[in-house]
């Protein structure tokens, strides 16, 4: 007997339904792709028991005829796709032709559905795969398909489900991503006993997040601007075809203000196409986009949509549809991120103090009776969560700074009485303990009468709290260190600086950094940088992967002022090396850039590498640490940093500055 036979079609739907359908929400996913794909403008979602006991899916699409509804059971019959070049261009939700079939082996299914051309519709009906009956019926355009006792025909599968509650939940995550991905449709979603989601359609994504979220959460997230630009290949990639030249990638959305902050990956959509995904490189531009903004271990929220031709996005990589792989995969992660950035840049975030963000922090009530410090403006994190001690939280203890005990009660006093007694006349000033000039003073004024500090309007409220009533401050803007006067260093490294906005610590060697590297990046732009030769050529030796690296990038290499030559099968002779740089640098600068590459899977956009190398270069060539500087030199940093773009972080994340402000400070000395 042959060892080797055909499965049964049951037993092949039943294998095909285990990859298609892990839940109820894969099962509500298939069937409103569907609808989206048919064109519908409403549709109606009904569940009972989380989906276990029925899902309903009610569409105004277009409908099929009574062939074609019989014809969509069978395995791999779809009417979007004719021929195998069609999937390298998939332009809708939905290809393979195995949701129904899948569905139908597993539960209990009904089809209601009717053509615009047809006088009446057609019902199906299929229980474990097989096909009960087929009958004309008169039901209203569009498609009505309902899936009952999902499982019933796998009970092993069915004991992996989780609660009702649970199930439900994972059905309404997936119809809210749906929503926000098309605004321009009706989405309704109820189970027997309540509405969960109700969104009439809507002309901008503002309205639906507003639908769906509130006022408050829509206050809360900041436009990403559309933005566009050319697809770019990887240097080691082949060169772009003319049809490739011509295809654009656009990003818009929503992303969070710094200071909201979620303690999982729950609160970021990503949308390719209209296409719900769950793709690793776009959560990783979004992590980089954040670096350095918000502390480690919490995340923020974001509506990330990116449209693209079609031709530059695989989906056919996973058979639920919901990973995808790019052509450009560098160029795609790169454009996300700044992109992003320039969103956020708008929110202007400054890192302030940890030991004022923990003075400046909400106490919550903890199961214990005591109290749990809570960053204001966080109020989306659950206390919970901070009470166990995840990232975030800042109790007292080792880690932050020790709070006063307050008593519940002051009413026993005598002992305190008892212990305090008033000390004679207090010391009187001892005059010219300090030497100061007043014809300096102006030297060091922290505004001028015409420009002087914003008074902080304070106003108790009706039971007397005047803290209560003082609203926290925004975010400072960039404008803000323009004005930066430097008072001197600490430990020949760190810039001490006043405004009118509090006290400032500016890192010399990262500031610099930044001047430097975008200095370098717009000249770069503008044409080719020159060297510095050195008096005796540098040879270094490479491994193996540095050498490829080195020979796809000599180019750029010498478009950046390096003057760098193969000598033998695997040395390399260095004759000039960047401005600034040292010609004891400039072997370590080289391995910096190259294994940086490395590191990148060698995919990487001409842009990537002009940043990466900028960034390296700046680096190397900027103020160290431990360097004195005079006032001249310092006045000159804080007017070139205030001058550039981004001059909160420097080109590898890290903050540049830190700022104490003026109400931080009041807090401090109990003044507020």
């Amino acid at each position: 007997m042959s060892r080797i036979r055909i499965l049964a079609e049951n037993v092949a739907n039943k294998i095909a339904a285990g990859e298609v359908v892990e839940r109820p929400a894969s099962v509500v996913k298939e069937l409103l792709e569907n609808a989206l794909d048919a064109g519908a403008r409403s549709i109606r979602i009904e569940t009972e028991s989380g989906g276990k006991r029925l899902i309903r899916v009610i569409d105004d699409g277009c409908g099929m005829n009574h062939d074609d509804a019989l014809l969509a059971f069978e395995r791999h019959a779809t009417s979007k796709l004719r021929t195998a070049d069609d999937l390298l261009s998939i332009a809708t939700l939905g290809f393979r032709g195995e949701a129904l079939p899948s569905i139908a082996a597993i539960s209990r299914l009904l089809l209601e559905t009717r053509d615009a051309e047809e006088n009446e519709g057609t019902r199906i009906e299929f229980a474990g795969g097989k096909l009960l009956g087929v009958k004309p019926a008169g039901v209203p355009v569009g498609t009505s398909i309902s899936v009952a006792d999902i499982f019933y025909a796998v009970p092993a599968r069915r004991k992996f489900l989780k609660s009702e509650t649970t199930e439900l939940g994972h059905i309404a995550s997936l119809v809210t991503h749906y929503a926000l991905a098309h605004p321009d449709r009706q989405f309704l979603l109820k189970t027997p006993s309540q509405e969960i989601l109700n969104c009439a359609p809507v002309e901008k994504l503002a309205d639906r997040v507003y639908q769906i979220f509130g006022r408050q959460a829509l206050d809360e997230l900041t436009e990403i601007p559309s933005a566009e630009a050319p697809v770019r290949g990887a240097i080691t990639e082949p060169p772009l075809e003319a049809g490739e030249r011509e295809a654009t990638l656009r990003v818009s959305g929503f992303t969070s203000r710094p200071e909201v902050q979620r303690s999982n990956r729950n609160g970021i959509y990503i949308f390719v196409n209209r296409r719900l995904v769950r793709d690793r490189l776009l959560l990783h531009a979004i992590s980089e986009a954040y670096r350095n903004i918000v502390p480690p271990g919490v995340f923020p929220v974001v509506l990330l949509f990116l449209d693209m031709p079609y031709e530059e996005v695989d989906v056919n990589v996973h058979p639920a549809k919901i990973e995808v792989r790019f052509r450009h995969p560098q160029f795609i992660h790169d454009f996300t991120r700044d992109t992003l950035r320039q969103a956020l840049s708008a929110a202007r975030p400054i890192p302030g103090f940890p030991a004022a963000r923990a003075a400046t922090a909400t106490a919550v009530a903890s199961p214990n009776g005591g109290t749990t410090a809570f960053p204001a403006g966080a109020a989306a994190i659950d206390p919970t969560f901070l009470a166990a001690g995840a990232p975030g939280a800042v109790p007292g203890g080792p880690s932050g700074p020790p709070r006063a005990v307050i008593p519940t009660s002051f009413g026993d006093v005598t002992g305190i009485a008892e212990r305090f007694e008033l000390t004679g006349a207090p010391d009187r000033p001892i005059a010219q303990r300090l030497q100061f000039d007043p014809s300096t003073a102006s030297d060091f004024s922290l505004g001028t009468p015409g420009n002087t500090p914003p008074i902080m309007d304070v106003t108790a409220d009706p039971n007397g709290d005047v803290s209560a009533a003082t609203a926290p401050g925004t975010l400072p803007s960039v404008e803000d260190i323009a004005d930066l006067k430097p008072l001197g260093q600490v430990s020949s490294s760190f810039i001490v600086a006043v405004n009118s906005e509090g006290l400032w610590i500016i890192d010399q060697h990262v500031a610099h950094e930044r001047v430097l590297f975008e200095q370098h990046l717009r000249a770069r732009r503008e044409g080719e940088l020159g060297g510095q030769r050195l008096l005796v050529p540098l040879i270094v030796e490479l491994n193996p992967r540095q050498l490829a690296i080195f020979e796809q990038i000599a180019e750029e290499l010498r478009a950046n002022g390096f003057e760098a030559e193969l000598m033998g099968a695997r040395s390399v002779a260095i004759q000039a090396a960047p401005a600034g740089i040292t010609s004891g640098d400039a072997e370590k600068l080289l391995y910096e850039i190259l294994d940086g590459i490395a590191r990148e899977n060698q995919a990487i956009s001409i842009d990537s590498l002009q940043a990466k190398i900028a960034a390296s270069t700046s680096c190397h060539a900027a103020i160290k640490v431990n360097t004195p500087l005079d006032v001249t030199k310092m006045e000159w940093l804080l007017g070139e940093l205030a001058k550039t773009e981004y001059p909160m972080s420097c080109p590898h994340g890290r903050p540049v500055v830190l700022r104490y402000s003026v109400r931080e400070i009041e807090k401090a000395f109990k003044r507020i």
